[in-house]
């Protein structure tokens, strides 16, 4: 069966393709094999896509797009737009936003540095709450984070005017973030709980905080779940 002839819209993209291609091919170290081989297909087909023999279909323009370092539209606008309406008529809709629960964010919490604790507190003297749909097992708040103890150069890092979501019914294991309690003062910090043989430390993010032994001495007030940051 004799293939059907590209139309003029196809050809100009097969020819906007090959130059990009030409373009391109000695930067990315690519030839007609080795783009063969990452497309999982023979070079012959390769050429013929390049000379304007086959057409290109969708999924084979984001292919060579994404290996080219390109946009579609770049050399395809009719397969560009194809994605557009693919893209709109998959979409679902989720219905009407829904917001989630207010939670009070609490007095600052110094990271690294003992600060005013949570409670007691009045509710009424609570200027800011914020949404969450997390779920809670226990009274959840809001503390926004002060200090750097908690950034960390790689790996989780929760740096200063974070807020961070306590969960108060959430128990602690090791490796959980908690907000903590001396028992014999009212002052309260933001650490990860570390658990080594029975021992129990609260450790800063950060590794110039020194570990601090916490054993019999300090109360777990909640577990940190959940973090956001306004920027206005």
């Amino acid at each position: 069966m004799k293939k059907r002839p590209l139309s003029p819209e196809q050809a100009e993209d097969a020819l906007r393709l090959k130059l990009i291609y030409d373009q391109k091919k000695k930067d990315l170290g690519l030839s007609q094999e080795v783009l063969a081989e990452k497309l999982g297909v023979s070079q012959s087909a390769v050429a013929q896509i390049l000379s304007g023999k086959n057409a290109l279909n969708l999924k084979r323009a984001v292919e060579l797009a994404t290996i080219l370092g390109v946009e579609v539209q770049q050399f395809s606008p009719s397969l560009a737009k194809e994605a557009v309406q693919l893209t709109y008529a998959n979409a679902k809709y989720a219905g009407a936003y829904e917001p989630g629960k207010k939670y009070p964010v609490l007095s600052s919490v110094q990271a690294g540095a003992w600060a005013e604790a949570c409670e007691p507190y009045s509710l009424k003297d609570i200027d800011l709450w914020l949404e969450s749909n997390a779920h809670m097992q226990g009274e959840g708040f809001w503390l926004k984070v002060e200090g750097d103890s908690m950034t960390a150069p790689i790996g989780m890092s929760i740096p200063e005017g974070t807020y961070v979501l306590f969960d108060t019914g959430r128990e602690a294991i090791n490796g959980s973030l908690v907000i903590a309690k001396l028992d014999d003062s009212n002052e309260a910090t933001f650490k990860k709980l570390v658990i080594d043989g029975g021992q129990k430390y609260l450790k800063g993010l950060n590794p110039q905080w020194p570990l601090v032994p916490v054993n019999g001495n300090c109360r777990i007030i909640g577990v940190g779940i959940q973090t956001t940051m306004l920027l206005v």
